[in-house]
């Protein structure tokens, strides 16, 4: 019932040999079978020349099939491309004829046709202090090619002007910029909801690279089920440079797998735990729901996310809600974004800490919000918790103590999490009453 397990299901994961290759920082690229002579940086932000071990996701018609490794000698790229395209389709089962009957194919500045009736995608970034890093995913967002986007920053809690001097000189008419003055990721995210003007509303970190074919792709998947309320997509790492987020990666990451499928409420008459583990269905990251759905839900709980006692917790919180409102959730894996892993060692325990303190923290805004679900939860707590354990330890393949102690380490996030949402609630009522003595 943790989010832990999901993240190690066989699908989202590199196979044993990709893992065992994190173990030392490597490159990250990407390879299109349809053009197998030539290597991207993630996100097709331009050519790549990676030498040494090399994480490639590769892709066929622009669909993304999953990961391979390869090693490379310094000035062999071609040699790196065959051995990429070789592990392809050794490892990934990849059809013999590649270039056969291609479908739907993405391009790397979007999809080559765009419907007439998809709708208009509100597209949230909140930031902090982080002009430089957001920079680079707003320049991602703006090369998508979908006709029906509008981007909006939330600056939350600035201590300076720089995202909004970033935001006027650098994209005037093209990114809308709001202000949030209370910290909090919920806060910042709700913000941006009340100001979207699309059908749908996407959200993004400031710290990702988008894929061209991101909006289209969540666009499309609610297009093909009116019942889909959100839709969560891929994460994989734009980089591997350190040995912290070479961990990150090893340990779970963020990337749900390569299989795309749905979860409605009818399932939780088959799988009780569903409504608890719902890290299966993807990550804040990397999410978009149908705005009028998520303004009658409330939105985000403002005592939940980063930048609170809570830590997290706030997009659990809401996929809870919208199944427990009758609601279809559904991962597409084309919808791809590539996330900057923390790159030191004492950023990956403060991120995996988070993990627990979230995951803790959305299990008590959850029975907070809806009170009958105490009881299931109170039964099914021990034996899911030592599930998760188990899985944390058994799942990684390779076994390492960083790796042990990184679970212990969530793990007291988990327990703390509760307490850090309690905190948070009490701070979200001061910062009430202080409002209406204003």
């Amino acid at each position: 019932m943790m989010n832990g397990p999901d993240r190690r299901t066989a699908a989202a994961c590199p196979r044993p040999a990709a893992r065992d290759s994190l173990r030392t920082p490597v490159g990250v690229a990407e390879l299109d079978l349809d053009a197998p002579g030539e290597l991207c940086s993630p996100g097709g932000l331009g050519p790549a020349d990676p030498d040494g071990r090399v994480l490639a996701l590769v892709r066929l018609h622009g669909h993304p099939l999953g990961l391979v490794t390869a090693t490379g000698a310094p000035g062999d790229t071609a040699g790196l491309r065959r051995a990429l395209v070789d592990a392809a389709y050794r490892e990934l089962h990849v059809p013999a004829l590649s270039t056969a009957t291609p479908v739907a194919r993405r391009s790397r500045v979007g999809r080559a046709r765009v419907p007439a009736d998809l709708p208009t995608v509100s597209v949230v970034v909140c930031t902090r202090d982080r002009a430089g890093m957001l920079r680079q995913c707003l320049d991602s967002l703006l090369r998508t090619g979908y006709p029906r986007v509008e981007v909006i920053v939330v600056d939350n809690a600035p201590s300076d002007d720089s995202t909004k001097e970033l935001v006027q000189a650098c994209y005037p008419g093209l990114v809308r910029y709001l202000r949030e003055p209370v910290a909090g990721l919920a806060r910042a995210r709700n913000t941006g909801l009340a100001a979207a003007r699309g059908e749908l509303c996407a959200f993004a970190d400031d710290d990702l690279i988008v894929d061209a074919g991101w909006v289209q792709a969540l666009a499309e998947r609610f297009g093909e089920d009116e019942s889909v309320a959100c839709v969560t997509g891929l994460v994989l790492p734009a980089e591997l440079e350190t040995e912290a987020q070479a961990t990150l990666e090893r340990y779970g990451g963020y990337s749900r797998g390569f299989i795309a499928r749905s979860w409605s409420r009818q399932e939780l008459a088959t799988d009780p735990l569903l409504r608890f583990s719902v890290g299966r269905f993807g990550s804040g990251a990397n999410m978009a729901f149908r705005t009028d759905v998520l303004r009658r839900l409330g939105g985000f709980d403002p005592a939940t996310g980063t930048g609170t006692p809570a830590r997290g917790g706030e997009e659990l919180l809401a996929f809870f809600r919208v199944l427990g409102a009758g609601h279809t959730i559904a991962y597409q894996p084309d919808a791809i974004v590539w996330h900057r892993h923390p790159r030191t060692q004492q950023d990956l325990a403060d991120h995996v800490f988070g993990f627990g303190v979230g995951f803790g923290a959305y299990l008590a805004a959850a029975v907070t919000h809806q009170p009958a679900v105490l009881g299931e939860l109170v039964r099914r707590l021990p034996s899911g918790v030592r599930k998760w354990y188990a899985a944390r330890r058994a799942g990684a393949q390779v076994s390492t103590v960083r790796d042990g102690a990184l679970a212990r380490l969530e793990f007291r996030g988990l327990l703390y999490g509760p307490v850090g949402y309690l905190r948070s609630v009490r701070r979200q009522h001061a910062f009430v009453r202080a409002g209406e003595t204003s």
